[in-house]
């Protein structure tokens, strides 16, 4: 087995990360900058306070450990869209200000999109897998590349969001299932179905929604969650998973190892790089595949 992080490079055009530090970045999504925490930007920032003021349209302030509320400039449009390039097409992403700090993507994913259609084009029609899916980008990702889709999260409002998504990205036939991710894999085990590629986005805990929600602790239930995953995964396919906890590189190899065979194991930091020279680290990621 080859173990090695294989950079894959995002090619946005319209998302920058301008500054971060303090606890905080600064970012550009298009023509909206958003000023929001971020824990692991432990140095001093680059930009003066006055410039960081000067710079961004709606900041976001914590009101308890979980969620917060927007403070905007006054012509502040609330709704708005940006897009990625991707196989000669435009991924279309609609962004909005949530009470959870987000806005409807996660730029440092877009490392993965471009693996992600490596990996499908060498393989037409392939069957993917994706799993706490959010807004869709992987999915988009993969569609645009000619696969078949699956796309999994317990949260109907957010798949109806990453529905929007798929229109707007002038895309079709994405399968959208609002169910908790272990139920729906245990389910297809059963079944016997099999995918070429399964992406998975856990977050550290969660309330699930769906049929039969479940509460989800990353730490209790990832391993549990990888061994019901082997079993739908094709012995040619491959495997992304991203985590935001403080799992270690390592420790998420090891299970890797344990309940899949793969040729090949990338595991690292995904990170932005900051128009000030900074590298800000935002979770794991390991990709495992065979050629």
């Amino acid at each position: 087995m080859e173990r090695y992080w294989s950079r894959f490079e995002s090619r946005w055009q319209n998302y920058n990360l301008i500054d971060a530090g303090d606890g905080e970045k600064l970012e550009r999504f298009g023509s909206v900058v958003v000023r929001r925490p971020e824990v692991t930007a432990i140095w001093p920032k680059s930009l003066s306070e006055n410039d960081w003021r000067k710079e961004s349209h709606a900041t976001f302030v914590y009101r308890d450990s979980k969620s917060g509320i927007w403070q905007t400039a006054k012509d502040f449009k609330p709704n708005w869209q940006i897009t990625y390039p991707l196989n000669g097409q435009k991924l279309a992403f609609n962004l909005k200000l949530t009470a959870f700090k987000h806005v409807g993507v996660f730029p440092e994913q877009a490392a993965n999109w471009e693996f992600i259609a490596s990996q499908v084009q060498n393989k037409p029609k392939s069957k993917i897998l994706n799993l706490f899916a959010y807004t869709g980008g992987a999915s988009l990702a993969a569609c645009a590349s000619g696969a078949d889709v699956t796309h999994v999260d317990s949260i109907r409002p957010i798949v109806n969001w990453a529905s929007e998504n798929m229109e707007s990205s002038k895309l079709k036939n994405i399968r959208w299932t609002v169910e908790d991710a272990l139920t729906f894999v245990k389910r297809e085990a059963k079944r016997g179905n099999l995918y070429d590629g399964i992406i998975m986005d856990p977050p550290s805990y969660g309330n699930g929604g769906g049929k039969n929600p479940t509460k989800w602790k990353l730490e209790d239930q990832l391993n549990e969650l990888l061994s019901e995953a082997s079993k739908i995964l094709s012995p040619q396919g491959f495997l992304v998973l991203n985590t935001y906890s403080g799992l270690s590189n390592s420790t998420l190899e090891t299970l890797i190892t344990i309940w899949f065979r793969f040729e090949n194991v990338a595991v690292g930091d995904l990170v932005l790089h900051s128009d000030t020279k900074h590298v800000l680290s935002t979770g794991s990621c390991l990709r495992g595949w065979n050629q």
